[in-house]
């Protein structure tokens, strides 16, 4: 049920951007009674989290499958609060398929206290040796009671691993095959601060935090629910508009604030707050010279690097596996998604999507050729896809899918709330602690909603704890839960 619209004489906010960000800090303004306009240039909603059309069948298609993990508290919230929380399907168990086709099931036990429930699952993956069991978990407790700080000389994941002596295997089995789907890069790029809080908020802190959460239908008809669920709220959704400038005005001295919105016809728009919650590389360019002064760290947020992400979509003749999803290690493939095919074609296709984090060293290579590769790894997991036809293919890769999460970013990464008192700032690359994730962009859409409460007098707090640390490891002293 959507809030009743806001009241005539309420602050009116403009939120640039139609992404994650956007739509979290959209929901709770008109939830706290603002009259929010949202702006996106393109002609839907979901910003890199979106969906394609597939021609061949008029079904709307995601560019790669993503996932919410049980840590994932602040998105699980937004999910709630626009009602689409039940169009989630929650796994709490991961597959890992081996190189030899070996079959590992990944469950944490509920009846252990954290950090303790992950013994049994670790014990059970059936593709390390004891040796190889036993340095992994050394490597994860050493990880997680290192310091949260990031920082710039720090050494990169894969460094580190080799300089605790990690095995290998270990580390192509385990952290490669877990870090890199979750952070978005390489190893050898990766931060070691970011695996910390992939390997502690996502696995060791919460029998729950490894659950997977799947969306069961594409993206896009979330982001229609979630536009509904803002229309009935009051908010002003205005897609396919163009902003070529958030104007400035001066307040005394050199100090500026937000006037409002400039179109690119030339039209201007007056909004007491705006949120801007564009890409990283747009934010700056968007900005008036004078906000753009005073909103520090956006110039050095256009430089941030990215990672790309592949998804390698299959229509076959017959199912090729009865698993809802699978890790597949050591090879190119990372995850495969059974998805279900919609329409005309819904009775004679089966549908997969392979996802390939990371994937620098596509670039360049034939399309065929990857596809041929992507299909080996399935026949050699997956008996079935020995024998099915593959009816059809895409190959859609995302060059700038997600900010690289290189050692010392964190240092880099602006705060929502900026100097400029009725500017805030909302993304994913925001200062949120978390990797490039659609947590991370709930988590900086709510704290660029709480900047625009605080600048209106009404401070309070809607961020979302964390999943509860156990008493265990309270008493282990791994219990830094940080705000952001």
């Amino acid at each position: 049920m959507s809030p009743p619209p806001p009241s005539a004489n309420a602050p009116s906010v403009a939120i640039v951007g139609g992404g994650l960000a956007g739509l979290a800090a959209a929901t709770i303004l008109c939830q706290r009674g603002l009259h929010v306009t949202l702006l996106e240039a393109k002609r839907r909603l979901g910003g890199r989290a979106g969906s394609y059309l597939d021609r061949t069948t008029g079904e709307r298609i995601d560019h790669c499958q993503h996932v919410a993990m049980g840590c994932c508290t602040n998105y699980l919230d937004f999910c709630r609060r626009t009602g689409i929380g039940g169009l989630l399907a929650r796994h709490d168990t991961l597959h890992f398929l081996a190189p030899d086709a070996s079959h590992s099931r990944f469950r944490p036990t509920a009846w252990l206290p954290a950090p303790l429930h992950l013994v049994p699952a670790l014990l059970g993956l059936a593709h390390l040796s004891w040796g190889e069991k036993v340095a992994l978990g050394r490597a994860v407790w050493r990880l997680v009671q290192m310091p949260a700080a990031d920082r710039a000389d720090a050494p990169t994941v894969l460094a580190w691993l080799h300089a605790q002596g990690q095995p290998p295997r270990a580390i192509e089995r385990f952290w490669q095959a877990v870090l890199v789907s979750a952070l978005g890069e390489s190893l050898e790029r990766a931060s070691l601060a970011a695996a910390r809080k992939v390997l502690l908020d996502g696995f060791v802190a919460h029998p729950q935090a490894c659950q997977l959460l799947i969306p069961t239908v594409p993206l896009d008809r979330l982001y229609q629910h979630v536009a509904e669920y803002l229309r009935g709220a009051g908010a002003i959704l205005r897609l396919e508009t163009t902003v070529e400038q958030v104007t400035a005005e001066q307040v005394g001295g050199d100090d500026a604030r937000a006037r409002g919105i400039r179109f690119a016809d030339g039209q201007e728009e007056i909004f007491d707050y705006v949120v801007l919650a564009t890409p990283w590389r747009k934010a700056a360019g968007l900005l008036a010279p004078a906000l753009r002064e005073q909103a520090a760290g956006l110039e050095a947020a256009a430089q941030f690097a990215a990672a790309p992400i592949s998804g390698v979509h299959l229509w076959f003749d017959r199912p090729i596996t009865d698993l809802p999803h699978a890790v597949l290690v050591g090879r190119l493939s990372q995850w495969v998604f059974a998805r279900r095919a919609s329409g005309a074609s819904a009775d004679s296709e089966h549908y997969y999507q392979v996802v390939i984090s990371a994937s620098h060293d596509l670039v360049g290579r034939d399309r065929q050729a990857i596809v041929r590769e992507v299909l080996a790894d399935l026949a050699a997991v997956f008996p079935a896809a020995q024998g099915a036809q593959l009816l059809r293919w895409q190959l859609v890769t995302e060059p700038e899918a997600v900010f690289s999460v290189r050692p010392g970013l964190d240092q880099l990464r602006p705060a929502q709330r900026t100097a400029v008192a009725n500017l805030m700032l909302a993304g994913d690359w925001t200062a949120t602690g978390w990797p490039a994730t659609m947590e991370g962009a709930v988590r900086s859409g709510y704290l660029a909603a709480e900047g625009v409460l605080a600048a209106a007098g009404r401070a309070e707090r809607v961020l979302v704890a964390d999943l509860p640390r156990g008493w265990l490891l309270k008493g282990l002293g791994i219990g830094d839960v940080r705000r952001r």
